[in-house]
């Protein structure tokens, strides 16, 4: 042990002695590179720690469904999908209908950032040719099912995707200090009819809002917020404030400070999946800061909606080809795009399915992302309006022949003092030959016939056609007395 001791403390002179005869600027170096080294080994380790908080999933590159023909589909962008699960149990890998799917596009030269949210309810194809509420393929198949869902009826070459729990909404705004948003009087009404709820779900105490305007909302209230849709602009609407909550947190988050950030990644990562690396996830956060908001908007742009046999209460776009072509204006410029065989195959079906129905009254999809609040556009008759007098459709009710020809717009419209036709009247005779056209019309001053005349004799002779005409003056036909 002596010796060991011994040996030791000759090391730890001969290091001393190396380190005295080192000039002050060796010595500055020396001790900068070792720190430098101290601090890249922590960071590592501290960023694994945060990437092993996520709930990863691999999701390979050949398991993801792209169409054929698709070449150079949003080059120079950044695009994954965003989930919202409506599980509100934390589990967020599998088996719950996804009550929020945004897709997310970042400009790489500008930073600019789109989102377009794809309506729950819409019908498309969700596995195998079969259509569906594009909301249920997360159901079927996860994440992986989802994104191929988007990929085929859409033209999109989705790879990564996030999903979040609905309880980390509340958590997350919260942890930022709550969001300013302008609520409308409706809006106010209905986040008070449902926020007990979303409340006890979250396992926090909900405050009631006490008016409408402009105010900041905490968590409970921002997330009842984005989830109201009755009376308040339906599904359409919903996807506008959801959008709105997720760019105002993002904009608090990006003027937090470290602690707050680490709180975020600490308690929320837990809850989240992904797909990206740890490699990916540094990569877009170094300019986090640059990000900004652009325009967004609602999918399909021109759609309908109202209740499909089979499939219930149901949005539909009208149709899936133009509408596609449209999504891709909107998000990657591409103008006149022209989608591929499989969009048009899907668009085909859709429209069988759903016949010959009208599209909803125009309401504003795309709203500005600096513009604060886009949810207040109005009501749009969209899925599960809460009219009560309006009946339920007929679910035997047969679509419309689309080979009908439309009416003449010349026509004269019917004279509303029109006597309805006797039911008991005869039908015409089919063999009636057609009064000839050049008859005279008859006398308009003719006497009517006295209903007490007597028929005429049937065995009555007819008139000599030489007989003289009667002389008014002289009724009898004797030859007058000064004629003889």
């Amino acid at each position: 042990m002596a010796r060991k001791r011994r040996r030791r403390r000759r090391k730890q002179m001969k290091i001393t002695q190396w380190f005295k005869k080192l000039s002050t600027k060796q010595k500055v170096l020396l001790i900068s590179g070792i720190t430098l080294l101290v601090l890249m080994l922590a960071g590592v380790i501290y960023v694994a720690s945060i990437f092993n908080k996520l709930n990863t999933e691999e999701i390979k590159e050949e398991e993801i469904f792209i169409n054929e023909e698709l070449e150079n589909v949003g080059v120079g962008y950044t695009n994954f999908v965003l989930f919202g699960g409506d599980s509100r149990s934390g589990e967020v890998n599998k088996n719950l209908n996804t009550d929020t799917i945004i897709i997310v596009s970042l400009n790489n030269e500008t930073k600019e950032v789109k989102m377009v949210s794809v309506y729950r309810d819409t019908l498309l194809d969700v596995s195998n040719g079969k259509i569906k509420k594009c909301n249920s393929a997360y159901n079927i198949g996860g994440a992986k099912q989802a994104i191929n869902m988007l990929n085929k009826n859409l033209d999109l070459d989705l790879k990564k995707y996030v999903t979040v729990d609905f309880s980390a909404v509340v958590d997350l705004v919260d942890m930022v200090g709550g969001i300013e948003i302008d609520v409308s009087e409706k809006e106010y009404k209905e986040v008070n009819k449902y926020i007990d709820e979303t409340g006890r779900v979250a396992g926090k105490k909900a405050k009631h809002l006490t008016h409408a305007g402009l105010q900041t909302l905490d968590g409970v209230q921002a997330t009842t917020y984005s989830r109201i849709r009755k009376n308040v602009g339906n599904d359409y609407a919903r996807t506008e404030r959801q959008r709105l909550v997720i760019q105002k947190v993002v904009e608090k988050a990006m003027k937090s400070n470290l602690s707050t950030i680490n709180k975020i990644i600490d308690e929320l990562f837990p809850r989240i999946s992904t797909n990206f690396t740890m490699t990916e996830i540094l990569s877009y956060a170094k300019d986090f800061t640059k990000y900004k908001f652009g325009e967004t908007s609602g999918f399909p742009f021109k759609k309908g909606s109202g209740t499909i046999p089979g499939r219930g209460s149901s949005v539909f776009p009208i149709t899936l080809k133009s509408n596609v072509s449209e999504l891709h204006a909107f998000l990657f410029g591409t103008e006149d795009y022209q989608p591929s065989s499989k969009v048009v195959e899907i668009s085909g079906e859709i429209a069988y399915i759903v016949g010959n129905r009208k599209p909803d009254k125009d309401t504003s999809n795309t709203g500005n992302g600096n513009n604060g609040n886009t949810g207040n556009t109005g009501t749009t008759d969209g899925p599960d309006v809460a009219n009560p007098n309006q009946q339920p459709e007929d679910s035997n009710k047969q679509p419309e022949d689309p080979n009908k020809q439309p009416e003449d717009p010349n026509k004269q419209p019917e004279d509303p003092n029109k006597q309805p036709e006797d039911p008991n009247k005869q039908p015409e005779d089919p063999n009636k030959q057609p009064e000839d056209p050049n008859k005279q019309p008859e006398d308009p001053n003719k006497q009517p016939e006295d209903p007490n005349k007597q028929p005429e004799d049937p065995n009555k002779q007819p008139e000599d056609s030489n007989k003289q005409p009667e002389d008014p003056n002289n009724p009898t036909g004797e030859p007058d007395v000064e004629d003889q």
